[in-house]
């Protein structure tokens, strides 16, 4: 899969919250951060499995509920133990209202080479 695939109405999103998507066949964690931007990452934990996308959303840092790992939603970078590994960030762009993200692309792909 190529591009950017719809994945919700912007409208339906909040800023300062997560919603757990689907696209690409991947399960990801939708932020609408507080200042207006957006990100996506994997919707899994890389500490203990938790589910990202069930989580709090502060300062674009998605805390898992599990055991209290944060994630940079544009990045995917980690901010907060326990997890020590990334999870994957991909592209998102709104267009005319509709939030679109960009599977064929995984911030871990761009590192690489």
């Amino acid at each position: 899969m190529t591009g950017f695939v719809r994945v919700a109405d912007a409208a339906d999103v909040p800023a300062g919250e997560v919603k757990v998507v689907r696209a690409g066949g991947r399960s990801l964690c939708l932020a609408h951060c507080a200042d207006g931007s957006w990100g996506a990452i994997d919707n899994v934990c890389t500490h203990d499995g938790g589910t990202l996308g069930e989580g709090d959303l502060e300062d674009c840092l998605v805390e898992c509920p599990r055991h209290g790992a944060r994630f940079d939603a544009k990045t995917g970078a980690v901010r907060a133990l326990p997890a020590v590994f990334p999870v994957n960030a991909y592209p998102v762009r709104v267009v005319d209202g509709i939030v679109e993200i960009d599977v064929s692309v995984a911030s871990r792909d761009l590192e690489i080479g």
